[in-house]
């Protein structure tokens, strides 16, 4: 198990880091503006899957074979990106099944929640940012002369409360703005700040 002293210096590091503005806190604003803090959970899970796996797979030293592997890496972030894009299109246009409806009495049309699960979890695996972080972060917090599971197990369990906690922080403002903007009549604006949004994170996936 990890010890005290070494965790509080762990927690409050990676709770810095998460709520720093990124791809996933982006992804979770603009659903939570769009679908709903609810529904926002379903991209929570596959985004704490894609951020768990990742962590493990750090941890573990995995990451050196993503970067013998460049062209493969590459593709998967560009077909991420790609598609992330196309919906932030759609969004901007006020059309898709993402976009609020431009009848206020209406909600917004859900997304199917395995769709919004994948969503997350190619957000969080395909983030070469990510894998950097864990790979510099990780290693200084794990002890060589003990046994390597239960101390990254426990690292991980840290990393994933914090990150769903954050997530929620970010999905509840976007809410927020979904009622402030909505209560004005401003539901074209609002589709187009959140399709904005999305564009960015598709564009900061495949290019980062």
């Amino acid at each position: 198990m990890l010890q005290l002293s070494m965790l509080s210096v762990f927690v409050p590091t990676f709770l810095l880091v998460s709520l720093t503005p990124g791809m996933c806190m982006t992804l979770s604003m603009v659903l939570g503006m769009t679908q709903g803090v609810r529904r926002t959970l379903w991209m929570m899970a596959g985004e704490l899957a894609g951020v768990g796996l990742v962590a493990a797979s750090a941890g573990a030293g995995v990451a050196t074979l993503m970067l013998r592997q460049p062209a493969l890496f590459a593709m998967f972030k560009w077909v991420g990106g790609a598609y992330l894009g196309y919906l932030g299109v759609m969004m901007w246009r006020s059309r898709g099944r993402m976009a609020i409806p431009l009848t206020l009495d209406r909600d917004a049309a859900p997304v199917a929640r395995g769709q919004l699960a994948l969503q997350g979890f190619v957000t969080a695996v395909a983030n070469p940012k990510g894998w950097a972080f864990f790979v510099a972060l990780l290693p200084p917090f794990l002890e060589a002369s003990r046994p390597l599971a239960p101390q990254l197990a426990m690292l991980v369990a840290v990393i994933l409360v914090i990150e769903f906690l954050a997530l929620m922080l970010y999905a509840s403002g976007g809410r927020t703005l979904r009622r402030l903007l909505g209560e004005s009549g401003n539901v074209r604006l609002l589709n187009r700040l959140a399709g904005s949004l999305m564009v960015g994170v598709g564009a900061w996936l495949a290019l980062g």
